[in-house]
């Protein structure tokens, strides 16, 4: 199956080599590769022949500006895979976006999910709890000299690698029409990942907790875990942790 992949970071680069291991004809397609999501230049080139397209761009930003990246990137997205005549799109977006109106970003990306989910053409949407490739810019983001500052929010990190293997076995098959959750197999407070994180990458800063620090302050209660129904990945923080 030809399938074409939008985006060609963390998970797209990855999204890519588990699709053309099992036999898939995909290809990554971004700014490099001349494809311009703001304008549309390049779309049409890259869903030409392709049955199914992944969608695993990102803005360049979180603010306020990610939903007019989101508004612009699906307002042209979706018509030339629809010109195109493709059968089915998979959007990569989070667990627990629509219920964070604090975060900018996820505002953003339940547009876009919105957007997806009006849109002319079968979709498939793939929320992934937070990825543990991002746990370390998660620290540094609130860290003031030697302290980092983090709330206590519950967190459920799952690896990029499984999410990407999440996102190609959805590609290759039927639209689900709806949404699939996927997740880590261990929650965590945010403020005691960070304290793990540290220890474990011999990292002298000290962990505070503050419950008003950083983005994820905003997300209240157990909104970044996964409900029930959710496909739980096997890989354990620690573990991922000591292969890095």
């Amino acid at each position: 199956m030809r399938i074409a992949v939008i985006g060609t970071g963390l998970i797209g680069s990855q999204v890519v080599r588990d699709l053309v291991a099992a036999g898939h004809d995909a290809a990554g397609h971004s700014r490099s590769t001349g494809l311009d999501l703001l304008t549309g230049a390049g779309l049409d080139e890259a869903v030409r022949g392709a049955r199914a397209v992944v969608d695993v761009s990102n803005s360049p930003t979180f603010d306020e500006a990610s939903l007019g990246f989101f508004r612009a990137s699906a307002g042209h997205l979706l018509p030339a895979a629809a010109k195109a005549g493709v059968g089915h799109i998979v959007m990569l977006s989070i667990v627990g976006v629509d219920r964070v109106p604090g975060l900018a970003y996820y505002r953003a990306k339940t547009l876009q999910e919105n957007l997806v989910k009006a849109g002319p053409v079968p979709y498939s949407i793939v929320r992934a709890t937070q990825f543990m490739e991002f746990i370390p810019a998660v620290l540094d983001a609130t860290t003031d000299g030697g302290v980092v500052r983090l709330p206590s929010t519950p967190v459920q990190p799952i690896s990029s690698a499984e999410v990407a293997a999440a996102v190609a076995e959805v590609a290759a098959g039927d639209p689900l029409l709806g949404t699939r959750e996927i997740a880590g197999p261990e929650v965590f407070p945010l403020d005691e990942l960070g304290r793990i994180t540290l220890e474990a990458t011999g990292d002298g800063r000290r962990v505070v907790t503050d419950e008003t620090a950083g983005q994820f302050a905003a997300a209240e209660g157990d909104v970044l875990t996964a409900s029930d129904g959710a496909r739980i990945a096997a890989t354990r923080y620690r573990d991922w942790l000591r292969t890095r």
